[in-house]
């Protein structure tokens, strides 16, 4: 995870812990949102997920009264002080990495199987 995390807050140009926040955020969403079992192929690919997960918490503010999807977690990012190209930039590179670590066809399945997704695939 930490590799991971380092790579994103490189690639995006944010602080480490915001890359970690944003990370956990992204992993929960597609937990809640997309398909269950391909979803847990990629977290359990990234030793430490459960626990950035558990670091990016729930939300409130904006991102609560969205209610949930892709939005929901865009407020949610922005956030954490993280801009639009900021957020395409990470959510680029984490499907890049998915891809090395669990193949194509199950990260496609991700992005395809997960509502509004594919814009920051």
């Amino acid at each position: 995870m930490d590799e991971l995390v380092d790579q994103l807050a490189a690639k995006a140009g944010v602080d480490r812990a915001v890359a970690e926040k944003t990370v956990g955020a992204i992993l929960g969403f597609l937990r809640k949102e997309g398909p269950a079992d391909k979803v847990q192929t990629l977290i359990d690919a990234f030793p430490g997920s459960e626990a950035a997960i558990a670091a990016a918490g729930s939300g409130g503010g904006l991102a609560g009264l969205l209610g949930g999807g892709i939005m929901a977690l865009g407020a949610k990012l922005m956030g954490f002080g993280l801009g639009m190209g900021q957020i395409q930039a990470i959510g680029r590179e984490l499907f890049k990495i998915g891809r090395d670590k669990i193949g194509a066809d199950d990260m496609n399945a991700i992005i395809s199987g997960t509502p509004g997704l594919s814009q920051f695939a």
